[in-house]
This record gives C-alpha cells, structure tokens and sequence, in this order.
C-alpha cells in the first residue's frame, strides 16, 4: 500500500513505492483496475482499438482512440487530445478489457472522438509534473474568492489540463449557486479557462482519498465507482447500534459498507418467524430481547423480570412450535424447561449487554485512616475526651485570651450570681483600700 504522499517521480510514476504505480491496493491509482490480460506472452491478432486513460492518479479516467502508428499499451505514459488542447496521462486498461469496461459504464463506441497522439516524452512528463505542483496553491486562492463573494459552496479538487489551458474546479454545495461572477473572477486572476463541475460528498471524499476506521483505503476512492442509497434500515437489520457518528463516513454519510453484508443478513432473517416479540408461558409473557442473526436464536425474558432477570435463548424452529401453540389457546409451561432442553446453548444473563460487552459493577473504594483524620479536622470535630495539658506561663496567657470557651463561660456564669469580682486595676484599687480602711 502506498502512503498517502505519493509524488510523482521518473517518469511521471509514483515515488512512495517500488510497484512501478499499479498497487493492488489502489493506493498509487485511485480506481485501479487490474489488467490480467496485459501480463500474458502471447499477442492478441485482433486488439481492440480503444484505451482507457486515466489523470491525475486515477482521479478521472476517458477512452481514446489507439492508433496504429502509436501503439500504446497498460501503463504507457500517453498524450492525448481533448478537444481543447492536450494532455498527459497513462494507460490503465487495453485489449477486451476496455469493452467490458464501457459496456459497464455504458459507452457506446461510436461516441468516443478523442484519440492518443504520442508516447509522452520526457519534456511532457517534467511539464506535467509542474502543473501538478501548481494545483494546490490554485486550489487555496480558489477557495478565497469564493469565500470573499459569500457563495455557500466548498472547492474540493482542481484539476488543471498539461498545457494550462482549461482548469476544472470540483466543488460541493447544498443548492443551485450562482457563480457567474466567481468564474470571472477566476479567469482574471489564473488566466485559463474554467470549467465548474458539481459533485457530491461520496464523490469528493473518493476523489480526496483517505484512511477508513477498518484501517483501509476507502472504498470509494480504490475500487467503488457507482454509489447507491444507504439507509438506516440497514443498520437496524443488521443489530448495529443507531450512532450517527459511528454509521458516518469521512464523507459525512452513511458508511456504504453497510449495505455490503445486507443481503446475507436479509436472506438469513427471512427464516425468522413474524409476530414473534411476545410468547405466552403459563409462568407469564416473555418479550422478545435480541435476536443472533446468524446462529438462529432468538432471547426472551418474563416481562415481571424485564431488566434483573435471565435470557432464555431459544431456536427459530422452537419459537415457531410456541406461536402455533399459542394460536390454539395452548401455552407451555416454562421457557426455562424449553431453553435447556438445547445443550449447545445456556441462558444468558441479564448482565451482558446487547453488544457482547460485560459491564461490570462500580467498584467501592474504602477511605483510608488519614483522610478521616484530615475531614475531622477541618470540621473540627474531636472525638474522645481531650488530654491535659502541662500549666504553664502559654496555658495561662491562653487562658487570658479564649474568653469564649465553656470553661471561661461556667466561670462567668458563677461569679454573675455571686456579684462583680473586685477589679484590682488602678482606678478601683484606691476605693477597695479606702472600704477596707473603713471596716478597720
């Protein structure tokens, strides 16, 4: 697989890799198509006159007349004409290859104009090269002026032709936009013609390329070339959680590997009874849990259990035998009787979770000895009877001080009702001397 900064190197083939620019992957040739044929020794008497040309590492790809005197095959490096100049780009399939190609692409042969008209040199591919290096800044400036005269649209891609006489804009937006003095505005600042083509979030993420959450290429850009519809009911058929943000693509839709595995899944449901979400037991109604696609089971639990109780995993086969029997007014005794009776399966508990994943319990740390002496403390609660401490000149001044302790407030509260304690500052210490000198 090549990375995702390929440039291009000798000869206008991808630097990143060794495979000459034809990955099996994609990765060097967006929509790479394998050329079996090509490999062979032997030279097919009757070749078919048309090519397969693609640009821009796999980006577009058109048919071209192959002349006699050109003679090019897969992988040759060609010029071809477009109507409006020429340009560089390399033959991806040759042979009887290209019909089938256009009968799946419905082309018709007598449409195709176009022809090749060289082997590209090695002047065209440095010219080539430097166009490429050109696109990106043209893109960036591109996306100023749009962005300047307030049009609600995104530049995705620009594509410029070798000889810098036509440049195609690739761009997405929600509605019609009216670029009429966008495209004034572009002619006056690169001086080329400009064409503006409309494509759709699945085709701007294929054209951009990227790496999926499997871990590959995206499909869209390496082998899917036709996009069809995906809903959410595919989700739903194939027990995939409704999560927009996991069911989304880098394009911002749904995923169309959804639809891939739908089929299968489909054919496998299509065995499953209807009107089965409720069974009648003499033990009670169950209702119907979750359903194994591809193992054939379906779970149940009572509805007075509904959350704490067990799983009774039960066949297609035996669902269908208990929905017979309900339509005859018969029940049977209990599901958990009929559910071990098969010894492959065991009732599931409620524990597991509908996508296989156990969810354990919170586990209950204890506080440790220290961070209950600290909350203490702080609150200022003190347990158990308090110590005394030694008298000394600090406990006296202390005790000067704290008058609003409940030792100083019993004392208080004793000598209130006995009457004011003789003060023995100096302004009342010369009335206590004169009384006492009065009672002598």
């Amino acid at each position: 697989m090549a990375c995702s900064s390929c440039s291009p190197g000798k000869d206008g083939k991808p630097g990143g890799c060794n495979s000459n620019g034809g990955c099996g992957s994609g990765g060097c040739n967006r929509l790479n198509t394998y050329d079996w044929l090509s490999t062979m020794e032997y030279e097919d008497p009757s070749a078919y006159g048309l090519l397969e040309v693609s640009f821009k590492q796999g980006a577009s790809k058109e048919f071209f007349h192959n002349p006699p005197h050109v003679h090019a095959i897969t992988g040759d490096m060609v010029v071809v004409d477009t109507g409006n100049g020429w340009n560089v780009g390399r033959v991806s399939l040759s042979g009887e290859l290209v019909r089938l190609q256009m009968k799946k692409k419905k082309v018709k042969e007598d449409s195709i104009i176009k022809k090749v008209i060289r082997i590209a040199n090695q002047r065209d591919l440095e010219k080539k090269a430097e166009v490429a290096s050109d696109e990106k800044p043209i893109m960036v400036r591109a996306r100023v002026i749009a962005r300047k005269l307030g049009l609600k649209m995104k530049i995705g891609d620009v594509e410029v032709q070798t000889d810098r006489r036509k440049a195609t804009f690739y761009y997405t937006a929600d509605g019609r936009i009216d670029f009429r003095e966008l495209i004034r505005q572009y002619a006056k600042d690169f001086r080329i013609k400009i064409e503006m083509r409309q494509i759709g979030a699945r085709q701007e993420s294929a054209r951009i390329g990227g790496i999926g959450s499997c871990g590959r290429e995206l499909c869209c850009s390496t082998w899917l070339s036709d996009f069809k519809s995906v809903s959410t009911a595919a989700a739903r058929y194939q027990n995939l959680a409704i999560n927009q943000s996991k069911l989304s693509g880098q394009c911002g839709r749904l995923k169309c590997c959804l639809n891939f595995e739908l089929d299968s899944y489909m054919d496998a449901l299509s065995h499953f009874p209807k009107g089965a979400d409720k069974l009648k037991t003499e033990a009670g109604t169950t209702v119907l849990v979750k359903t194994d696609v591809f193992k054939q089971l379906m779970y149940y639990c009572y509805e007075k259990d509904r959350g704490r109780g067990k799983f009774y995993p039960l066949k297609v086969e035996k669902v269908k035998e208990i929905l017979a029997m309900n339509r005859n007014d018969e029940m049977p005794l209990d599901l958990n009787i009929m559910a071990m009776n098969f010894e492959e399966v065991e009732p599931v508990g409620v524990e597991e979770n509908l996508t296989g994943v156990i969810d354990l319990p919170p586990e209950k740390r204890r506080k440790s000895n220290r961070s209950r002496k600290n909350n203490r403390k702080k609150s200022g609660d003190h347990r158990g009877p308090k110590k005394d401490k030694p008298a000394g000149p600090k406990a006296e001044a202390k005790d000067k001080t704290d008058g609003d302790k409940p030792k100083n407030r019993n004392k208080n509260r004793g000598r209130g009702r006995r009457g004011p304690k003789p003060n023995n500052k100096s302004n009342d210490g010369n009335k206590g001397n004169n009384n006492n000198n009065d009672k002598k």
